[in-house]
């Protein structure tokens, strides 16, 4: 699974600082909420591209597994992992969504140096990459993990 080993995530700074702040006060596990069936479905780490005006790779968390379903199902099991901190804000950031996707993850872990879009895109030989988020593999992971610390 050298491949896919490492999925990276685009996120907004809000709900990386409410992560971070989640992480510090203990908790373990964590939902990043998607809209539809988003990826990733199978992989061992996330990477967290903070977007504009951070636009850095700011930190990484193991995958634990991505749920499917419906919206209010989901919200029942895991909303409390999630940074959306009541089902209104869920509803509203879901609108007329009928399924969603919680992707799942602990032991979340903030880059001592963190990597500017720059640095990343330069390692990685291209200029850009889809909204949705794309694989690495273990050797490109290995090298930015060494980076970062």
């Amino acid at each position: 699974m050298s491949e896919g080993y490492t999925f990276v995530m685009m996120i907004q700074g809000s709900w990386w600082g409410q992560f971070r702040q989640r992480h510090q006060q203990g908790e373990e596990v964590h939902s990043y909420v998607q809209k539809g069936a988003g990826p990733p479905k199978e992989t061992r780490l996330i990477l967290f591209y903070v977007t504009k005006p951070v636009a850095k790779i700011a930190g990484y968390a193991e995958f634990i597994e991505r749920k499917v379903g419906e919206t209010d199902d989901l919200w029942n099991k895991f909303g409390p992992e999630s940074v959306l901190n009541s089902k209104e804000k869920y509803d509203e950031f879901l609108r007329d969504y009928q399924k969603a996707s919680f992707v799942r993850f602990k032991n979340l872990r903030e880059a001592v140096n963190p990597i500017p879009l720059r640095d990343f895109l330069s390692l990685l030989g291209t200029k850009g990459w889809g909204r949705r988020g794309f694989y690495i593999d273990k050797g490109t992971t290995d090298k930015l993990l060494a980076l970062m610390e």
